[in-house]
C-alpha cells in the first residue's frame, strides 16, 4: 500500500520562525551575560588604575613632609617631629599612611590600614594587593634614600567590592533578563516576515497539480537567495519529472506502435509461411523440385520476418535513445568500416570512396552505423545497372561547419514526385525484397543528429544521390545534439 505524503500544513513540528525566536531568546541573554563577565574585569582594572594613580599622586604630595619628618627624627627634634606627623596625615587625606625609619621603627601609622600582624611589602615599585583581617588593600611602597633614609607606605582599601562593580553586575543581570523576552519577540516578528516567502512557496508547491508539470510552477524572484534557490530546485525537479514522464509515455507509445506495426506487417509473411507448411504437411509425396521451391519460399519469408523485426527494433531504439549515448565520433572511420563490410556482404556491388583523414561529429555511433549501412544497402540493391552490377560512390567532406556525406549509384533513380515519400514507414517498390524501413532509419538518424537527408539525381543526371549533412563537433567535442535531442521522436509511432 502506497502512503501519500501529507500536505505541509498538516505535518507536525516547530515552525522555522518559532525555532529562530527560541534560539534568539536563549542565545541573546547568554551573550549579554558573557560580555558582562568580560566587562567586569575591565571595569575592575580601570578602578585599580584610578586607585593606583591616586596613590602615586598622594605619595608625591606626601614625600616632602616625610623627608622632613625623617630628618627631624634623625636629629632628635620631638616637637618638630610631631608637627611633621600632623602635616603628613593631612597630606595623606583619607589614605592610610605608615612611615618607618632606617632602623624599621614606625614613626607614623595613621588612617585605614591593615593591622600590625599584616606585613607590608618592603620592595619599592608599583601598588600591590595585600590581604589581611578579612579585607583587601592596595599598598604603595616608597623607599626614601639620602641623609635620612626610611620607608613610606600609602594604603587604601581595595575596590573589589566597590559599589560601581556591584552596580555593573546588577545591570548586566537586569539586561540579560529583559533581553530574553524582548529579543525573542523581535526575532519572532522578523523571522515571520523573513519566512513569509518560504511559506508562500510551500503553499504553492502543495497546491500544484501533478498533471500541470513545471510550466505551472512559474516563480518570480523574491530577493531571498535561499527561497529562490529552493524554488529553482523544485522547478528543476519538476522539469526532470516532466522529462521522465514524457519519456515513459513515449516508450509506451513506441511499444504499442511496435506491437501494432509488427502484427500488421508480419501477418502476410506468416500467412504465407503457414500456407507453405500446410502444403508440405498435406502432400508429403511432392516431387523434390516442388518441395525445394516451397522451402525456398519459407526461407525468404523467414528472412523477411527477421529483417522486419530487426528494422522495427532498430527504429524503436532510435526513438528512445538518450543524449548520454552521444559522443565525439570520427565519421570518416565509421564510413570506411561500413563500406568494407558492405563490400563483403554484396559481391555484386563496386563501392568507391573519397574520404578525408578525419571528420568528427557529435553522434550516436550505433545510430550512425545504422544510417550508413542502410544507405549502402539501398544503393547496392536499387543502384544496379543493366549488367546487374551496382556501382556506388561514397564521398565525405567538411563544408561550412557541416559534415557532408554523398552516396551515388548508377541505378534507375527515384522520380522527383516520389522523393518526399520514400522516407515514410513501409514505403517500398513492388519488386523490393526489403522491409520498407531502411530509408526511414536513415531519416530518423539524420534528424536525431540535428542533420538533414535529401535525394537528388546522380552525377550527369544518371542514378540517384543521397546527401546527408551533419553538424561538425565543436572544439570541446560537442555541438548540435549536445543542445538536446529534437522534439520529434515518433518515427515508429508517428
Amino acid at each position: 500500500m502506497i502512503r501519500r505524503p501529507e500536505p505541509p500544513g498538516r505535518l507536525r513540528g516547530i515552525r522555522l520562525s518559532t525555532r529562530i525566536a527560541l534560539w534568539v531568546t536563549v542565545l541573546v541573554p547568554l551573550l549579554v551575560t558573557a560580555f558582562g563577565l568580560l566587562l567586569l574585569p575591565l571595569v575592575n582594572r580601570d578602578l585599580h588604575h584610578q586607585e593606583d594613580s591616586a596613590l602615586t599622586d598622594r605619595a608625591a604630595a606626601v614625600l616632602p613632609s616625610v623627608r622632613t619628618l625623617l630628618a627631624a627624627d634623625r636629629k632628635g627634634k620631638p616637637k618638630s617631629e610631631q608637627n611633621q606627623q600632623r602635616k603628613v596625615i593631612n597630606d595623606a587625606l583619607d589614605s592610610g599612611v605608615r612611615v618607618a625609619g632606617q632602623d624599621g621603627e614606625v614613626l607614623v601609622a595613621m588612617g585605614p590600614q591593615p593591622g600590625d600582624a599584616v606585613r607590608l611589602p618592603t620592595r619599592a615599585g608599583g601598588p600591590v594587593t595585600v590581604r589581611g583581617g578579612g579585607r583587601v588593600w592596595r599598598v604603595l611602597t616608597v623607599r626614601i634614600d639620602g641623609a635620612a633614609p626610611g620607608t613610606l607606605w600609602l594604603v587604601v582599601p581595595s575596590n573589589s567590592d566597590d559599589p560601581q562593580l556591584t552596580a555593573v553586575r546588577r545591570r548586566v543581570l537586569l539586561i540579560a533578563l529583559v533581553s530574553a523576552p524582548v529579543s525573542g519577540a523581535i526575532a519572532l516578528a522578523v523571522a515571520e516576515r523573513g519566512t513569509a516567502s518560504l511559506r508562500r512557496l510551500s503553499r504553492r508547491a502543495a497546491a500544484l497539480d501533478p498533471g500541470a508539470g513545471a510550466a505551472a510552477f512559474a516563480h518570480g524572484r523574491t530577493g531571498t537567495a535561499e527561497v529562490d534557490e529552493l524554488a529553482a530546485a523544485i522547478g528543476l525537479v519538476l522539469s526532470r519529472y516532466d522529462d521522465q514522464a514524457n519519456r515513459t509515455a513515449q516508450a509506451l507509445d513506441t511499444a504499442r506502435s511496435f506491437s501494432s506495426a509488427a502484427s500488421h506487417e508480419l501477418r502476410t509473411p506468416l500467412m504465407s509461411m503457414r500456407t507453405n507448411l500446410d502444403v508440405l504437411a498435406a502432400h508429403p509425396e511432392l516431387p523434390h523440385a516442388e518441395q525445394a521451391e516451397v522451402v525456398q519460399e519459407l526461407q525468404q519469408d523467414h528472412a523477411r520476418l527477421l529483417e522486419l523485426l530487426t528494422a522495427l527494433h532498430t527504429l524503436a531504439r532510435g526513438d528512445l535513445v538518450d543524449v548520454s549515448a552521444f559522443s565525439s565520433t570520427d565519421l570518416a572511420e565509421l564510413v570506411d568500416a561500413e563500406v568494407a563490410d558492405a563490400g563483403r556482404r554484396r559481391a555484386h556491388a563496386v563501392i568507391r570512396t573519397e574520404l578525408p583523414a578525419r571528420i568528427r561529429v557529435f553522434g550516436w555511433e550505433a545510430g550512425l552505423r545504422i544510417m550508413l549501412a542502410n544507405l549502402l544497402a539501398n544503393a547496392a540493391l536499387h543502384g544496379r545497372g543493366e549488367d546487374g552490377t551496382a556501382t556506388v560512390t561514397v564521398r565525405l567532406r567538411a563544408a561550412g561547419g557541416w559534415a557532408e556525406l554523398t552516396v551515388d549509384d548508377t541505378g534507375p533513380g527515384i522520380p522527383a514526385a516520389d522523393r518526399a515519400t520514400v522516407f515514410h514507414r513501409f514505403q517500398r517498390r513492388q519488386d523490393s525484397p526489403g522491409s520498407g524501413l531502411g530509408l526511414t532509419l536513415v531519416a530518423q538518424q539524420a534528424a536525431l543528429h540535428r542533420g538533414t537527408v535529401t535525394i537528388g539525381d546522380g552525377p550527369g543526371g544518371r542514378g540517384c544521390r543521397f546527401t546527408v549533412r551533419l553538424p561538425l563537433a565543436g572544439p570541446g567535442g560537442t555541438q548540435g545534439t549536445a543542445a538536446g535531442l529534437p522534439a520529434r521522436r515518433d518515427w515508429l509511432s508517428g
